[in-house]
């Protein structure tokens, strides 16, 4: 049984080739907007650090109306960390959009969302976006779609899956390649027609899988999902069960019942199969589970999302400021948060340490772990954190690590460089594809050459570079590798900087702070080119004389600081240091403080004691 007044799709891609945007112009030629409502750009990227960044990080809903069927849109992240969002999404709908850019064509994150598309056995439509481009490649880039259809075992029937030509900037789409088009419709009458109606039994007792969950002030954990069988209405007590876990049963009774209406969500008193809805009633719902009649307790199969790859320890913050620009800054509130993270995000998981003080935290990637990290500073927490680390497995005997695809755009002069570099990061090269003045190199590289690399990477293709990677498979371990040249300059005592202690400092290396910045012995105030580490004392003052003259500090000029940002601090970070997160602050420190032990232990350490 079919619910032919509906239909349901997710927009998959890989970062930056124009979901959001693609959504955006659907909804506005929907008729989601009034003609004269000023709308921004990516409004579904509703969250602060989405628009801050212009990535988008959460999945989300909306839907509109074309010719008399609604269309429920689910906007997915197109970045790699974030590929357990997407994962879970695709349950809940009967067909993708696969947005490729004209130019860029396929890309690592572009192979892995098509992939979890077509085990589902979905349809596809293929959307080529940017076609406004000057540099654009359309014919080429349809090629590759194809070529990696096919590389993906697709079947024969989305081997031959449509092909829609657009650039969501102008909001144009057209089925001819050589045709700009002058709406959106092409793209809408191929969804309506080529994107199947969502089936299930009327008749049956209720079921749903919960593919998402968001938090409302008012009304507590709602639960999202696609209704897959029978009906539900207010007041309704249903049970919770889960396909993986036999022993989870609860019972609850349904408070709220929500449908998605453009952007919004609005009440409604009854849900029928193929409605993708909110449920609110119960704090324990959670993804995976299914919510379902009480006397007929069947779970619905939950794809299991691909495993962590690389983890970091989060602990409690114990430095001479500890507590000073914090809200939260003990063992509970850390552990609270981190465990209630999890249960939202299922790519994320929380192992305690015998150390009551000190979480592992294993996610996707670091900037999967570094969003946490900023929300949670955001949300007033104080704690430290350590350098990311792969996570090592061992595969019949033999050590494996994880090993990503790496993609890299980059200017024909850059390409030398490029490839040295990822030699001494023990990186492969697979392809290698020129386009008039570009090329583009694919690499097997093990995950943790690429920590530290992106500012190295700017650095050397003048700004001018793209890369992206995606997690590949686990291989023998490659050996080692080093990845950072240069060493810290540690302040020498507590205190504040000052201009001639700066002064006296920088001449060993590249300076982190400015004057007026509080120090404590221990802390990194800059960076050594040598690969050794210098203690400078930044709060040395002159010391005051009868002749001294009032303007002799004037002459003393300091280097520009350019501060460095959250993921910066993480990239920077080695073995023995950890990154202080505060509200107000952050403070990259070694994990000794003491500069008599800390000498001791890296004696210790060099000499394999």
């Amino acid at each position: 049984m079919e619910n032919k007044d509906i239909r349901n799709i997710a927009i998959i891609a890989h970062v930056d080739h124009g979901k959001t945007s693609l959504v955006n112009e659907l909804l506005k030629q929907g008729g989601v907007f009034r003609e004269n409502q000023e709308v921004a750009d990516r409004v579904m990227d509703s969250n602060a650090l989405e628009r801050e960044r212009g990535i988008t990080i959460l999945s989300k809903n909306a839907s509109f109306m074309y010719n008399g069927i609604k269309v429920n849109v689910v906007d997915t992240p197109g970045h790699a960390d974030f590929g357990g969002e997407v994962e879970r999404v695709l349950k809940m709908v009967d067909g993708v959009l696969l947005v490729v850019d004209a130019y860029e064509g396929t890309m690592p994150q572009t192979r892995f969302v098509l992939s979890k598309a077509l085990e589902l056995n979905h349809k596809v439509i293929v959307v080529i976006n940017k076609i406004d481009r000057k540099d654009a490649r359309i014919s080429e880039v349809v090629d590759e779609v194809l070529e990696l259809l096919m590389e993906l075992d697709a079947t024969p029937e989305q081997l031959d899956s449509p092909f829609v030509y657009a650039s969501a900037r102008m909001g144009v789409a057209s089925l001819d390649p050589n045709t700009m088009g002058t709406d959106m419709k092409p793209l809408m009458d191929t969804i309506i027609n080529h994107i199947p109606a969502p089936e299930g039994d009327q008749n049956k007792p209720f079921q749903m899988l919960v593919s998402s969950c968001e938090q409302n002030d008012y009304l507590g954990k709602l639960a999202v999902g696609k209704v897959e069988n029978g009906s539900v209405k207010v007041n309704d007590s249903v049970s919770i069960v889960n396909y993986h876990d036999k022993n989870r049963l609860k019972q609850f009774k349904i408070s709220n019942i929500f449908v998605y209406e453009g952007l919004k969500r609005v009440p409604t008193a009854v849900a029928n199969v193929g409605d993708i809805v909110c449920l609110s009633g119960s704090e324990e719902v959670t993804i995976g589970d299914t919510v379902c009649d009480k006397n007929n307790l069947e779970a619905i199969p939950f794809v299991k999302i691909s495993e962590p790859s690389v983890e970091m320890e989060f602990s409690v913050n114990n430095s001479p400021f500890a507590g000073k620009e914090g809200k939260f800054s003990t063992s509970r509130h850390l552990r609270e948060r981190l465990l209630k993270e999890a249960v939202k995000d299922l790519s994320l998981k929380v192992i305690e340490t015998p150390n009551t003080d000190t979480f592992k935290v294993l996610g996707r990637g670091e900037m999967h772990i570094s969003i946490l990290v900023e929300n949670m500073r955001r949300d007033g927490y104080e704690f430290q954190v350590s350098m990311p680390k792969v996570l090592f497995k061992e595969i019949d005997g033999v050590k494996c690590e994880p090993i990503d695809r790496l993609v890299i755009d980059v200017p024909e002069n850059c390409v030398g460089t490029i490839i040295s570099a990822m030699g001494e990061r023990k990186g492969e090269l697979v392809s290698m594809t020129s386009h008039e003045t570009r090329t583009k190199l694919e690499f097997n590289i093990p995950s943790r050459g690429l920590f530290g690399y992106k500012n190295e990477f700017l650095t050397s293709t003048k700004g001018e570079g793209v890369m992206s990677s995606v997690f590949l498979a686990y291989e023998p371990y490659k050996g080692e590798i080093r990845n950072r040249n240069f060493g810290t300059l540690v302040a020498y005592e507590n205190g504040e900087a000052v201009v001639y202690g700066l002064f006296n400092s920088q001449e060993r290396g590249r300076l982190l702070i400015t004057p007026g910045t509080k120090v404590y012995g221990g802390m990194i105030v800059g960076i050594n080119p040598k690969q050794e580490d210098i203690v400078v004392n930044v709060c040395k003052t002159k010391h005051l004389t009868n002749i001294r003259s009032s303007a002799s500090d004037e002459a003393l000029r300091l280097e520009p600081v350019k501060p460095l940002t959250l993921e910066e601090s993480l990239e920077f970070l080695s073995e023995d240091e950890l990154l202080e997160v505060t509200p107000l602050s952050l403070r990259l420190r070694k994990k000794i403080l003491d500069h008599t032990l800390r000498g001791r232990a890296d004696f210790k350490r060099k000499n394999g004691q």
